[in-house]
């Protein structure tokens, strides 16, 4: 956000900023009526309250303007269906696609410097897993690969196991991993729903390196730290690796919205 910040001051618009990391304080809350426009962090919220700041969410809506375009990423539904029940014009814009298609090499790149971080072998010649094939599993093979690791991936359609095996790489199928899971040193889960329970994390070496890339969890977490695995769990990737990249498609998404809005 403090990229962003400064990436649309740059730009020629005129910003404030509150509570935002790396950024001095020159507004406050209550000026977000005055704004033209308001833009909040991605995700939007962290323990009910806006991400980064004390303010509960609660608090926020009644300070916005319904004539105040917003806009924030990750909204959850309960928080879309409040502002709109003020007449908020709350638009989300990690929805777009092809902004979440760019976060995905920030995600990917970063994926792979926290396994770097922990694994005590090169990634070149180690067998790694990438459970799920959408934008970031894709990105992570094909990484992955070009590092020379030995790198499985699995999958739950024939078509994505085809593209798997023609983009050289071992296509298992995710619903058929007992069994197959002995040899891993890095298992990187992309799929948002329990994939991987204590029964199949059992079959790890335990000096495997778990990393959790997916919004919600495919991975036992407790079941991982009770058998010894290096569980990470790695949320805001793009944000913590490459602030600055992030900002910039943040920016070129907003740009666009607002293009499309006039």
């Amino acid at each position: 956000m403090a990229h962003l910040a400064r990436l649309l001051a740059e730009d020629g618009y005129e910003v404030r900023t509150w509570s935002v990391a790396g950024a001095p304080d020159t507004g406050r809350p209550g000026e977000a009526t005055e704004a033209a426009r308001v833009i909040l962090p991605a995700p939007l919220a962290k323990g009910g309250r806006l991400n980064g700041t004390p303010l509960p969410l609660a608090e926020l809506w009644p300070r916005l303007r319904p004539e105040t375009p917003a806009y924030a990423g990750a909204v959850p539904e309960a928080e879309r269906h409040r502002a709109e029940a003020l007449g908020l014009r709350l638009t989300d814009y990690l929805a777009d696609e092809a902004l979440a298609v760019r976060n995905a090499i920030p995600t990917a790149e970063g994926a792979l410097a926290l396994a770097m971080e922990r694994l005590r072998v090169t990634l070149h010649g180690t067998p790694c897993l990438v459970v799920g094939f959408g934008r970031i599993g894709k990105l992570l093979a094909r990484n992955l690969a070009a590092l020379g690791a030995r790198v499985s991936v699995s999958a739950r359609k024939s078509s994505d196991l085809a593209w798997i095996e023609a983009l050289g790489c071992a296509p298992l199928y995710t619903e058929g991993l007992a069994g197959k899971l002995g040899d891993f040193r890095a298992v990187f889960n992309t799929v948002p729903h329990m994939v991987l329970p204590e029964s199949l994390l059992r079959e790890l070496p335990r000096d495997c390196v778990v990393i959790e890339l997916a919004s919600l969890p495919g991975v036992d977490a407790e079941a991982a730290e009770r058998l010894g695995l290096a569980y990470i769990r790695a949320p805001g990737l793009p944000g913590r690796y490459a602030p600055e990249t992030a900002a910039q498609a943040i920016r070129d998404t907003l740009y666009r919205i607002w293009r499309e809005e006039t």
